[in-house]
């Protein structure tokens, strides 16, 4: 049993918690592992543990989450086919895409934006995956619900953070744009003009509670979801 922990064998548990964890672990969850030394000091340590010649690589997510992941030149030569069990429908990667690049976003500017009315069932499936996650309330009548992306969302796509989403010319290269759905349209949506930017960076210091203010737990994704959305309807009657 190791007795004597310097930098070098805190590094060593640093690296073992990681390699260990299912998901990707954040610089909170570490913290208590560091004794007097700096996360980024050990980090670093980590790093050059696993140069080019590796096959697996550190990878940072998201600013405080870390994760081993396998090295871009060889990961091609791993990819498995197999089976899904419940694959996502187009509804539901449309609502997900959404959600992505206009979060905070409240239900109905889901359905707005898509022009059709948002079913339960698309949002359970979102929340199963652990792809999105509630983010808040506006400060509006009916405080309406507000959703956002999630760790395991930049993980499961291989992002490191939200800048690293496709623009448009990413996405007419790879044919995600809708048949006569015009470049000019989708800009609008996804890239706001900068009076629009102005505009609601003014309204969301004003409307959205921060998202580590109220702790949200989804025990029964449907019926919770429901409940989240009407509960203010029902104090204002």
């Amino acid at each position: 049993m190791i007795e004597n922990f310097n930098k070098k064998n805190i590094a060593r548990v640093v690296e073992a918690l990681i390699f260990a964890s299912t998901k990707p672990v954040s610089s909170k969850e570490l913290s208590p592992y560091l004794e007097e030394f700096e996360l980024n000091d050990i980090i670093e340590i980590i790093e050059k543990r696993y140069s080019s010649d590796s096959g697996v690589q550190l990878q940072k997510i998201s600013s405080d989450h870390f994760a081993f992941r396998t090295h871009p030149d060889i990961a091609a030569r791993l990819n498995l086919e197999r089976a899904v069990e419940r694959p996502l429908s187009r509804a539901a990667m449309e609502v997900l895409s959404i959600i992505a690049y206009h979060q905070p976003i409240t239900r109905s500017e889901i359905e707005e934006i898509r022009g059709i009315s948002l079913s339960r069932g698309t949002i359970d499936i979102l929340l199963e995956h652990d792809w999105i996650k509630p983010r808040g309330r506006r400060r509006t009548p009916g405080r309406p619900l507000t959703w956002g992306t999630t760790i395991n969302f930049l993980d499961y796509f291989g992002l490191s953070d939200l800048d690293d989403l496709p623009g448009i010319e990413d996405l007419k290269s790879a044919g995600l744009l809708r048949k006569g759905q015009s470049i000019g349209e989708l800009e609008g949506q996804l890239y706001p003009s900068e009076e629009t930017e102005v505009a609601l960076s003014e309204e969301h210091e004003e409307s959205f509670y921060n998202e580590d203010e109220e702790n949200f737990e989804l025990e029964t994704l449907s019926d919770d979801y429901d409940e989240l959305e009407k509960s203010h309807e029902t104090e204002n009657i």
